[in-house]
C-alpha cells in the first residue's frame, strides 16, 4: 500500500503517495484533471518493488494546498511545484522516469522542457495536445479565432462544476462526477467494484472549485461559442494562448518518450466530446461557424506531428495504442499498460 505523505516545499505544501524501495529507481507519476494521485494507487501496487515510486497531488487537487494557478504561464506553476517537491525529497541529482496522464501529460512535457537533463524517460498517457485543449485547428495548432475562443475555464459544463462544488457523490444526474467518470474517464461499459469507484469519486470531489483552481475564470468573446480563456485556474492552464509545449520537439538532451493512449478515448481525441469544434460539428452546440472556421481539434494528429519533429531532431518515441480502453488505460487495461510501461522504463534504466 502506498504511503500518503505531506511535504513542505519551497512553494507550497504538497501531498504525495510513495511506494517501493526508498533507494530504488525514481519513477514519478503525475495525475490528470479532476482527479488526484489516488487514481494511481492500484498501479503503484503492481509496479516493480525495486522502484521508488512517487505520485504527487497537484496544487488544488487531492491533499495538496489549493493555491491559485497562474494560467498565464500555462502549466508552469505545476512544473515548478513538481521541481520543488523533488528538491524537497532530494531527487534532483539523478534522472527520474516521469509519467504524466492527461493534464499530467502536459505537466510532464513542460517539466521536460524546463529540466531535460533530469529526465531518464518520459511516458505520456492520453496527454493533452502540445497545443492545448480546444480552440485550435490543423496539426500545427493554428487558432480558430485570435482569442482562442472555445477553450479555457468557460468551457466547463456548469452543472458538472456545481455538482463538483457541492461534493455530489451520487449518480442522479448525467453531470454528477460519478456519472462523468464512468462515461468519459473509462470506455463504457467498463466498471469498477463499488468501493474502488467510490474511492475515485471521493478523490474527484477533493478538487478545489474556485476561480483560481477548477475550472478557472473566463473572458467573454465576440467569437463562437462566446467564451475565451482567462488567466487563472487549471482549465485555463491548458488553453492555447497560455499553454504550448511544442518546444519539447527540440529539447536537449532528448529522453526516450512512450506515448500511450486508449483506442476509444472520448476526451483526448480527434473527435473529442469535450471539444467545441466537434460538438458544433455534430449539432450539440448551436451556431457552429463551420468546418473551415472551426473544425474539430485534431488532438492526436497534433501530438503525433510534434513527436515526429522530436524524432526528426534525433529523439526517439514509441506509440502504444491499448485496445478496449478510453482515457485511463492504466486503470482499464492494467496488464497491457504494465507490459508497455515497465518494459519501457527497464530498457532505459
Amino acid at each position: 500500500m502506498a504511503e500518503l505523505r505531506l511535504i513542505s516545499t519551497s512553494r507550497l505544501q504538497m501531498a504525495a503517495r510513495m511506494s517501493g524501495d526508498p533507494e530504488g529507481i525514481p519513477v514519478v507519476l503525475v495525475h490528470g484533471n479532476v482527479s488526484s494521485s489516488r487514481f494511481f494507487q492500484e498501479l503503484m501496487a503492481m509496479l516493480p518493488p525495486l522502484w521508488k515510486v512517487i505520485a504527487p497531488d497537484l496544487r488544488g487537487f487531492g491533499d495538496s494546498q489549493g493555491l491559485p494557478v497562474d494560467a498565464s504561464r500555462g502549466v508552469a506553476d505545476y512544473s515548478d511545484d513538481l521541481r520543488g517537491l523533488l528538491q524537497a525529497l532530494g531527487l534532483t541529482d539523478e534522472p527520474i522516469h516521469l509519467l504524466g496522464w492527461s493534464l499530467g501529460g502536459g505537466v510532464a512535457m513542460q517539466y521536460a522542457i524546463d529540466h531535460p537533463a533530469h529526465i531518464a524517460s518520459l511516458t505520456l498517457i492520453a496527454p493533452v495536445s502540445p497545443y492545448g485543449f480546444g480552440g485550435t485547428k490543423d496539426v500545427d495548432g493554428a487558432p480558430c479565432f485570435p482569442d482562442f475562443a472555445g477553450s479555457g475555464g468557460g468551457t466547463a459544463n456548469p452543472e458538472f462544476v456545481k455538482r463538483l462544488s457541492l461534493r455530489d457523490a451520487g449518480q442522479d444526474s448525467d453531470f454528477s462526477p460519478r456519472k462523468v467518470m464512468n462515461a468519459f474517464y473509462f470506455k463504457p461499459p467498463f466498471s469498477l467494484d463499488e468501493a474502488l469507484e467510490s474511492a475515485y469519486v471521493a478523490a474527484m470531489l477533493q478538487t478545489v472549485v474556485a476561480e483560481g483552481n477548477y475550472p478557472g475564470d473566463l473572458t467573454l468573446s465576440p467569437n463562437w461559442p462566446t467564451v475565451a480563456p482567462g488567466k487563472l485556474g487549471n482549465n485555463n492552464s491548458l488553453a492555447p494562448g497560455n499553454f504550448n509545449t511544442a518546444a519539447i520537439a527540440h529539447i536537449s538532451p532528448q529522453p526516450p518518450i512512450l506515448w500511450v493512449r486508449g483506442d476509444s478515448d472520448q476526451i483526448v481525441s480527434d473527435t473529442s466530446l469535450f471539444d467545441f469544434g466537434f460538438l458544433g460539428q455534430i449539432g450539440a452546440v448551436p451556431g457552429w461557424p463551420g468546418e473551415e472556421v472551426y473544425p474539430p481539434q485534431p488532438m492526436i494528429a497534433q501530438t503525433r506531428a510534434v513527436l515526429e519533429r522530436y524524432a526528426a531532431s534525433g529523439g526517439r518515441y514509441e506509440e502504444e495504442i491499448i485496445e478496449n480502453a478510453g482515457h485511463s488505460p492504466h486503470i482499464e487495461q492494467p496488464e497491457a499498460f504494465l507490459e508497455a510501461f515497465v518494459g519501457f522504463v527497464r530498457r532505459h534504466s
